[in-house]
């Protein structure tokens, strides 16, 4: 586990993206400096022992800033989305032992995002740049959030929506098809839910794509003490369970048995 840091830190922005989804900028020049692609922070809501993990959209390590964006999904998500401009916020980052491998950024990449697994994929795009082909998919257009900061990136950027009332109607996997019979990417990234990550595997497999994919499983501690948060990996032949918080939450997809 790399170094991390619990401490009290200031909310500098806060913004509504989208319905019930938040937007902060967190000045923590500390965890900044250590943060890396992939990782993620644990948030501390008023009222409940448990933190939240979050993962980190956005690293200034000049500013000293991270960036997180969230979506309320139950209560404890509630207290944090209450937290306004100027307050502190409770937080222990950075976290995960693994996070994305960013290659030279000469090389092409497709960066994929489902949903609320969008924001981790934002600082992957601006390392890529126009060398990158950004898919992101979300049930419909209430739901769409990131476009601009994926596009100012300079990436080619692809919305799939699930019923068409934004960008393109299908899942992000019907994209990736056409993208890679077009060309083939040194690597594929990709953050969402389980189901969208099988069905990226298989098509990656298919072309012999190298592919990295960041598991989002229920976590307790974030630091591989409560051991919730396991899931089945293969290594060397040999199947046994890895925990998201401390082994990854980044793995080779060849690892990850779905």
């Amino acid at each position: 586990m790399d170094k991390y840091t619990q401490g009290l830190y200031p909310v500098v922005s806060k913004k509504t993206l989208a319905k019930e989804i938040y937007d902060y900028t967190i000045y923590c020049p500390e965890i900044a400096a250590e943060a890396q692609c992939g990782q993620f922070v644990n948030i501390k809501a008023d009222g409940f022992m448990l933190r939240r993990p979050i993962s980190i959209c956005g690293i200034d390590k000049e500013k000293g800033t991270l960036r997180i964006v969230f979506e309320v999904r139950g209560e404890g998500t509630k207290a944090l989305a209450r937290i306004n401009e100027g307050e502190m916020i409770d937080i222990i980052a950075p976290l995960g032992g693994r996070g994305f491998e960013l290659l030279g950024n000469d090389k092409k990449a497709v960066i994929i995002g489902g949903g609320i697994g969008n924001p981790p994929m934002v600082p992957i795009a601006e390392h890529y740049g126009e060398n990158a082909v950004v898919i992101s998919g979300f049930r419909n257009a209430s739901a769409v959030i990131l476009q601009e900061d994926f596009a100012k990136t300079g990436a080619e950027v692809i919305l799939c929506t699930d019923d068409g009332t934004a960008g393109r109607k299908g899942f992000v996997t019907d994209a990736l098809a056409e993208v890679l019979e077009k060309d083939k990417p040194d690597i594929i990234y990709a953050c969402g839910p389980n189901v969208m990550l099988r069905r990226i595997v298989e098509q990656a497999d298919k072309y012999g794509i190298r592919c990295q994919v960041s598991l989002e499983e229920r976590m307790g501690c974030g630091v591989g003490a409560c051991l919730v948060c396991a899931c089945r990996t293969i290594r060397d032949g040999k199947e046994y369970y890895s925990h998201v918080c401390k082994d990854g939450p980044v793995f080779e997809s060849k690892e990850v048995i779905f």
